[in-house]
């Protein structure tokens, strides 16, 4: 048993928990996951980083994350060799090129420091923007979005397949098998994603990149990989070569990273995964891992102008991100409608990381991530879209699984009293008004202990001139909540005949519905 194949196998581990606990992102029935099903984002160091400089908060402290940022710099980068679960795809990804790599161009591997400073440089002026490439959020993002989708509807449509041919043994063999899935790795309903091919073909992309460079984001891209690099420039448990080492050049080709294993004096421990593919392929055993004091002989030079240079640009970009009109007050997207319990939008967009937690565990499969309807600055965040699904009356799971506190884990009677916008009936679509048609779904499925849709009972006239008595829905403003379920079920195909907008939504001052009494009469 090699170092290396003990790596495998722990990586293996890490990897299969990851999976697990990301399929224990579900409701089970009750309003608790009953897992810490958000582990791996609470121990990645720069969502705590980013997050804190753009909010001015420390969510909890983070502490899970500075646990991982304190054993980095005494272990180095073991996390991303030995942890990272998209480390290990890119690993089986790069274990299907069969022909050797080229050698890594050179001074490649600091693309991912300058692209780490950048980050940090648009955070300090408020803007996050690390959720989008940081491994474990971009990881769960196209999880949830592409790939867990997708796989629920191969495999339903398999099993279909199979039903439909109605083979002797083969058939219930496969109902059985299908049940198992079901109530183990399927999803309960079938998730849908507004942009789940493009996420799902980025992921996948980032993947093949491996078939160029083994391990290509790591090396040169990962922003995580660059700041626990930073973190183990002087870490303990280091490489050391003996005499023995005649420079043959073996362990060039089995290295992960851009460490420069063949060189004695020139050595990353920044750039060093702790993979210990040197030490198995060494001829002469003279390489070894342990644990060392002083300083490491090799050095990370990024060059002062060029640190400077990104940590600029990132800052330069922020004016650039904001320039769009949804910026300005009372001037945002009416269809941008936030889960309950998400903070102002400012500070939302401050705080959150784009992980896809929050949509993976939405019950109905209402939120969707955004692409333009924020601007630039609010890509793939959450919003509510209530054709596809409403807010859930009784949830609570999108706060209890959010990283970043970006949506507040509200008790159950405070979150039905979250107002999210307001809803509004199309009189020139609504049955009722301009079809004499007798309807009142949305009264019926409204959600609110008080309903928020009230009926009024009229008297109208048929094309003969027949009279029909009709209910007509109105909104009651003070008891809607904006939780979308009217528009979700309204019956008009299409463009519903009720609709829900953000105004009035809790979280904005800036947007309420002003309702000013009519002045008082004058004194006679």
């Amino acid at each position: 048993m090699t170092l290396a194949r003990t790596r495998r196998i722990v990586q293996g581990l890490f990897l299969a928990l990851f999976l697990f606990l990301f399929i224990q992102t579900e409701s089970k029935g009750t309003d608790e996951l009953g897992w810490p099903v958000r582990l791996f984002l609470d121990v990645d160091p720069l969502i705590a980083l980013t997050t804190s400089l753009a909010s001015r908060r420390a969510e909890g402290l983070f502490w899970p994350a500075l646990v991982l940022a304190g054993l980095t710099a005494l272990l180095g980068r073991i996390f991303c060799g030995w942890v990272c679960p998209l480390g290990t795809l890119n690993n089986l990804a790069g274990g299907l090129r069969t022909t050797r790599p080229n050698p890594p161009g050179a001074g490649g591997f600091r693309v991912k420091y300058y692209v780490l400073l950048g980050l940090i440089g648009m955070s300090l002026f408020g803007v996050q923007l690390a959720g989008i490439l940081d491994p474990i959020s971009l990881t769960i993002r196209s999880l949830s979005l592409a790939l867990y989708p997708a796989a629920s509807i191969a495999a339903t449509s398999l099993f279909d397949a199979i039903c439909r041919l109605n083979l002797p043994l083969v058939t219930p063999a496969s109902e059985a098998v299908y049940g198992l899935l079901q109530k183990t790795v399927l999803p309960f309903r079938q998730p849908w994603s507004a942009q789940g091919v493009f996420i799902g073909l980025t992921f996948l992309g980032l993947l093949a990149l491996n078939l160029v460079q083994r391990r290509f984001w790591c090396r040169f891209l990962c922003p995580l990989g660059a700041l626990l690099g930073l973190l183990s420039r002087r870490s303990v448990l280091r490489r050391s070569v003996s005499e023995e080492c005649d420079s043959c050049g073996a362990c060039v080709g089995v290295c992960q990273a851009d460490a420069v294993p063949a060189g004695k004096d020139r050595w990353r421990a920044s750039e060093c995964l702790l993979c210990s593919n040197c030490d198995d392929a060494c001829p002469k055993n003279a390489v070894s891992f342990g644990l060392m004091k002083g300083r490491p002989r090799g050095g990370l030079d990024l060059g002062r102008r060029k640190v400077m240079a990104s940590i600029f640009a990132g800052a330069f970009a922020v004016p650039l991100l904001r320039i769009s009109p949804l910026a300005r007050p009372r001037m945002s997207d009416a269809k941008l409608i936030r889960p309950p319990g998400a903070l102002a939008e400012t500070t939302f967009l401050q705080s959150c990381v784009r992980c896809g937690e929050c949509m993976k565990v939405c019950i109905t499969g209402g939120l969707q991530p955004t692409l333009l309807e924020a601007g630039l600055e609010g890509l793939w965040t959450p919003v509510l879209v209530p054709r596809i699904g409403y807010c859930e009356f009784g949830c609570t799971l999108c706060g209890q699984v959010c990283p970043t506190g970006a949506i507040r884990k509200l008790p159950l009677e405070r979150k039905q009293q979250e107002r999210l916008g307001h809803a509004a009936i199309d009189r020139g679509r609504c049955l009722p008004f301009a079809h004499a048609t007798p309807c009142i779904v949305c009264e019926e499925i409204c959600p609110t202990p008080k309903k928020a849709i009230w009926l009024e009972q009229v008297a109208v006239k048929d094309r003969n001139g027949r009279p029909i008595r009709l209910q007509q829905p109105h909104v009651d403003l003070a008891a809607c909540i904006g939780c979308g379920a009217c528009e979700k079920h309204c019956p008009v195909v299409g463009q519903p005949a009720i609709y829900v907008t953000s105004a009035g939504e809790s979280r904005e001052e800036e947007h309420q519905i002003l309702l000013q009494p009519p002045p008082a009469a004058p004194a006679k």
